[in-house]
């Protein structure tokens, strides 16, 4: 059986596009810059690619990059976006849950809940950490944003999902205090303009937890921040208003 989020991106890569919070990719892609110090020879995997907007924004910049999805959907107008934009990506048809990397990378980023979050348990959120753990080289850099449990112990899940995106409507919503997980019914329309009915369930993650699962993992350094749409920054304290986090933490150089 799929899940929603699945069906969700079976034919949805041009709304997608459309959305607000993709509006910020050439900002957060010069704030990814500075995290790497602009070392163009860094290898990049982008984990939850998705259109491939912060992977074809790096390509264009010169680095090498490798972009992750699980819709071909998402990734075949990647591909065609970065023909259109004269660069070349590696994007690759896979699960996160699943990445077969080696310390092959020198940075990776897990943006937009991309995977992370959206999966129907907390065992196969973190075994996309340490997927990504693997992944990197040793002293290399993780990038992430994740949904922040503080949020909605004091706002509306509903209202900001509904004032925050261009298409779709979200109702219903139940947080759980116990398990940290928001139910809700998302209704949007697909490239093609049909409707879809879907049962959405995500993690929010309070940044005791997100700190903790990253030092099991062997993370050194590990920074949280609010995560603003377009103005990514490490001097954004993280507090309460913010529905998104950024995390970013560099793994052990042994």
């Amino acid at each position: 059986m799929k899940q929603w989020y699945e069906t969700l991106f079976e034919n949805y890569a041009h709304t997608y596009d459309k959305e607000l919070f993709t509006r910020g990719t050439y900002q957060e892609v010069g704030f990814i810059e500075q995290e790497i110090g602009f070392d163009r020879t860094q290898w990049i995997l982008d984990v939850g690619c998705g259109t491939g907007r912060h992977a074809i924004e790096l390509a264009k910049r010169g680095y090498s990059v490798t972009g992750i999805d699980l819709s071909e959907s998402q990734l075949k107008r990647a591909r065609e976006k970065a023909a259109e934009s004269g660069v070349t990506v590696q994007f690759e048809r896979g699960d996160a849950r699943a990445l077969s990397f080696n310390q092959e990378f020198d940075a990776a980023l897990n943006l937009c809940e991309g995977g992370f979050a959206l999966m129907e348990t907390d065992e196969m959120d973190f075994a996309i950490l340490q997927g990504v753990t693997r992944a990197l080289k040793p002293g290399g850099t993780c990038i992430l944003t994740t949904l922040n449990a503080l949020f909605p112990l004091a706002h509306s899940t509903e209202e900001f999902m509904n004032s925050s995106t261009v298409e779709g409507t979200s109702t219903d919503h139940t947080f759980d205090v116990m398990t940290f997980r928001d139910t809700s019914t998302l209704e949007v329309e697909d490239d093609d303009g049909r409707k879809r009915q879907l049962h959405c369930n995500e993690r929010y993650y309070a940044p005791s937890e997100i700190f903790r699962m990253l030092k099991s993992l062997g993370y050194l350094q590990i920074d949280i921040v609010g995560c603003e749409v377009g103005n990514f920054s490490r001097t954004k304290k993280l507090t309460s208003s913010d529905f998104e986090m950024l995390v970013i933490a560099r793994k052990s150089g042994i």
